[in-house]
């Protein structure tokens, strides 16, 4: 028997076309270091049409991909709207990858067009002439002429390519699976892996931002944007405030703590996110520039672990930190650790250090070394595999059995993640069973760094394991073999590395040990590396 109900698909397109009509005065606000400039969705959703158009006039006719290279600001969002709306796929750049990363991602996503903003067009012109497939740049917020283009590339500037172009477009009807964003994620060793959300994904995923177990945002909010929408889709909170008409307000590149503090001081958001370096940094500031942050409410913390001392601060100043957690691959919404309902605040407190309960959309096991499933006793540890509508079941043109396909097991998605589920959902997160480095929030190869640093030619062997810090949640240290008869200094090693990873990747910790200790198989064994380092074995040396 089958149902009576309709069956519409769920599209951006409808999503943007709800947005800008039933909440047309919601506002999106930009900072510019110095104010603010503001659009209503309405204008918005007509900016959207006008892009659109344009795109189409540069030979966007499928699902040819529409690269932004951008911070958080009102451009940024028509493009998250316009470019899957009209069938297209958004691809979002992250400004802070290596260059020869940024060549790989947009030469294997095949980009079309890439959106620029005119801040960061340097970085973009070392690359632009490795890239294969691109034939159009839009240089947004500045001037075209900043950018020179190899041959086969032709510079546009936005304002100039938006002008004249009808505020009015013929969206068209999109299968609901079929692609509208990806994002390539660096959590793995090798090259970046591409996840591809459809329409459908991105549709539920927003729904489930709004709830009110989740992130709740309300068409009540004023919504401070700080997670890049170049990493992870900004948690989803671009989407999910143009569902419910919540107003969105963009910081653009002015992330450091003192402009953060003038625009909550003069927005006046009530619901935020951010990694917890964030937030380290602007109780700092706090301190010494003390201010009041009502009407702020509910911070979303997530990318790695809040320390506990942390969110008790920011009790202290009115303001709730609220754990969650998730990655890339799950759009990135996998948990929210709202406590239960009825509980004292000691018994609350023991819920909120933990990293959130699963929602009904997403599935969570976990896995023993042996691909057995085991028991939600908030005990028993073991690596997380999630699965739901909103979690990719492959990477991007990944080949049977190549690099990244470890990561998917009978329909499961393997985190990485090793922890806890206690009997009502709630995840604790203990280890990694990857020895991938979380800095800040961004994923740092143990792997890469070894090979990077192996091929000096001093030194014969390199493990690299990550250590706890204050400020980045964890850095990586160094442990190097060299040749015999080979000298090599801490300083020239990372000077080394100066050219072969990206600036924030190279490491300040170094040690050199007569032997990397081996597993059984002849691999690192880095458990026994953490181990003596816990110990204070290892004379480590820190390079400011």
């Amino acid at each position: 028997m089958l149902s009576t109900m309709q069956d519409g698909p769920l599209s951006i397109a409808h999503l943007l076309r709800h947005g800008s009509r039933v909440h047309a005065a919601s506002e999106v606000v930009t900072w510019t270091g110095e104010g603010s400039r503001r659009s209503t969705y309405a204008e918005v959703g007509r900016e959207a049409a006008r892009l659109a158009n344009a795109l189409r006039g540069l030979g966007v006719t499928g699902d040819q991909r529409v690269g932004t290279f951008m911070w958080n600001n009102t451009e940024h969002l028509v493009a998250y709207l316009a470019v899957p709306a009209m069938g297209a796929v958004l691809h979002t750049l992250n400004l802070r990858l290596f260059p020869e990363q940024l060549t790989y991602i947009v030469n294997h996503a095949e980009d079309h067009v890439i959106l620029v903003d005119a801040s960061v067009t340097p970085l973009l012109a070392k690359v632009l002439p490795t890239f294969t497939t691109v034939r159009h740049v839009v240089v947004v917020n500045g001037d075209k002429a900043a950018l020179s283009a190899p041959d086969g590339v032709t510079v546009h500037s936005y304002a100039e390519l938006l002008a004249g172009q009808p505020d009015e477009f013929d969206w068209p009807v999109v299968d609901e699976h079929s692609a509208a964003a990806m994002c390539y994620t660096s959590g793995t060793t090798g090259n970046p892996k591409g996840v591809v959300y459809s329409h459908r994904s991105i549709w539920l995923h927003s729904m489930q931002v709004c709830m009110t177990d989740s992130m709740a945002v309300s068409q009540s909010d004023r919504a401070l944007v700080i997670v890049p929408q170049f990493h992870a889709m900004a948690w989803g909170m671009p989407y999910a405030a143009f569902m419910v008409g919540a107003s969105l307000i963009m910081p653009d590149r002015f992330l450091q703590p003192a402009p953060l503090a003038a625009i909550i001081a003069a927005e006046k958001p009530t619901m935020t996110g951010a990694v917890p370096t964030i937030w380290q940094g602007l109780l700092a500031h706090l301190t010494e520039h003390p201010q009041d942050l009502t009407p702020l409410g509910d911070v979303i913390v997530g990318g790695s672990a809040c320390p506990p001392a942390l969110m008790q601060a920011f009790d202290e100043l009115g303001v709730t930190i609220i754990h969650a957690w998730g990655m890339t691959e799950t759009s990135p919404l996998g948990s929210v650790s709202r406590p239960p309902a009825g509980l004292d605040p000691k018994q609350a407190w023991e819920y909120r250090v933990l990293q959130g309960r699963f929602p009904a959309s997403v599935r969570a096991r976990l896995i023993d070394d042996d691909g057995a499933e085991l028991p939600w006793d908030g005990q028993t540890v073991g690596e997380l595999e999630v699965a739901g509508p909103w979690v990719t079941a492959s990477y991007y043109q990944l080949e049977a059995g190549g690099d990244g396909a470890e990561k998917f097991h009978d329909g499961w998605l393997r985190t990485g993640d090793v922890g806890t589920i206690t009997p009502d959902g709630f995840l604790r997160l203990t280890d990694r069973s990857k020895d991938i480095i979380k800095s800040g929030g961004e994923w740092i190869s143990s792997v890469d760094l070894e090979n990077e640093v192996m091929a000096h030619p001093a030194v014969a062997e390199a493990a690299v394991i990550g250590v706890p810090d204050e400020k980045w949640d964890e850095r990586p240290l160094v442990a190097v073999v060299l040749r015999e008869g080979q000298q090599a200094a801490p300083e020239e090693l990372r000077e080394f590395l100066a050219d072969k990873v990206a600036k924030w990747q190279v490491p300040e910790n170094w040690t050199f040990v007569e032997e990397v200790p081996k597993t059984s198989v002849g691999k690192f064994d880095k458990k026994r590396l953490r181990a003596a380092f816990a110990e204070g074995r290892l004379d480590i040396r820190h390079l400011s």
